[in-house]
């Protein structure tokens, strides 16, 4: 990587990684969905992150994001865990922004799309601890107007006020995931051109998920290509149009139905042999200790929602499927 007399800014060592059920526990035969995956990324790197839908990488951007725990010397960025020190999130230092903004909504359910009716403006102003001077300049870059109201504005509109307000300090290191989808050609190439600007001058590393690659030939200074959890790929852009003569979009393309035909081919042989055509996806959770009178088979809930923080429950300790563990 460029800069070799620099710190790392993101060190990824050997992460295994398998989503837990209900009890914190990955179920009993489950594939891990990120596998001995290794990165090294240095200040100054634009990294774009490719891959198939469900190759893995939206769970990568999150751990590295800190949303999910794995063992403190797997995931480092800036020197420090990712999960465990609140303080990189806290301080803008790491900033993450994916996914369709919503919220949690008492009995309307996760995930509900914020529409709220509040301006852009309060919206914006209402993030203490920034710079007056930047957050002009990404008002203008974003297109915004602030008179904007979020429960009549358009996807694109709600997703530029997402994004100014992620951006909003001066971040370190960023992760991006599909976070340009709804802007327009404008907003998208001027969002584009500040980023590197962000890399080049204060030597910021981002990485950037997206199945877009317009007016992306130029943009990023290293590839990453991920493919069954998998890192298959990781090089600096000009090593890649030197293996390739094809366009950008062309070469992950490439990539993609090669993937896709061994799929198949993989699939075709497991019919031939009287094997169901896909492998069998484990499903469930392990349930240890508990209430003896209780129901067999019935889920033991621990008194956490599901998709959020898992609490502890006693008893044997298993972690040979995955990295990541629950908190004691």
């Amino acid at each position: 990587m460029a800069v070799k007399d620099k710190k790392p800014s993101v060190e990824i060592n050997n992460l295994k990684f398998t989503y837990p059920g209900i009890d914190g526990h990955p179920p009993p035969g489950s594939t891990p969905l990120i596998d001995d995956f290794n990165l090294t990324l240095y200040p100054g790197d634009r990294c774009l992150l490719v891959g198939s839908n469900g190759a893995g990488k939206t769970t990568i951007l999150k751990i590295l994001g800190g949303k999910h725990m794995v063992e403190p010397d797997m995931v480092r960025v800036l020197g420090r865990s990712a999960f465990h020190d609140t303080a990189l999130t806290a301080s803008g230092d790491l900033s993450y922004l994916g996914g369709e903004w919503r919220r949690e909504v008492a009995f309307a359910g996760f995930e509900v799309p914020i529409q709220m009716d509040v301006s852009a403006e309060k919206m914006i102003f209402g993030v203490p601890g920034t710079d007056p001077q930047r957050r002009d300049e990404l008002i203008k870059v974003l297109g915004i107007d602030l008179s904007w109201r979020m429960h009549r504005s358009s996807d694109g509109q709600r997703r530029r006020v997402q994004i100014c307000m992620g951006l909003l300090k001066p971040f370190k290191v960023l992760l991006l995931d599909e976070i340009t989808v709804d802007l327009d050609v404008l907003a998208r190439a001027d969002l584009l051109k500040f980023l590197i600007k962000e890399c080049e001058e204060r030597g910021a590393t981002i990485i950037y998920a997206t199945h877009i690659f317009d007016g992306l030939e130029n943009w990023p200074s290293h590839l990453i290509y991920v493919a069954h959890g998998k890192l298959q790929l990781a090089m600096p852009m000009d090593r890649v149009k030197q293996i390739s003569n094809l366009s950008l979009m062309r070469t992950v393309e490439r990539w993609l139905r090669k993937e896709r035909d061994e799929e198949r081919q993989r699939r075709k042989e497991r019919k031939a042999k009287g094997l169901p055509e896909y492998e069998k996806q484990v499903e469930g959770t392990r349930v240890v200790g508990g209430d003896p009178g209780r129901a067999a088979g019935r889920p033991l809930n621990n008194g956490w929602a599901g998709g959020t923080l898992h609490s502890t429950i006693a008893g044997e300790e298993n972690f040979f499927l995955s990295s990541n563990r629950v908190l004691r």
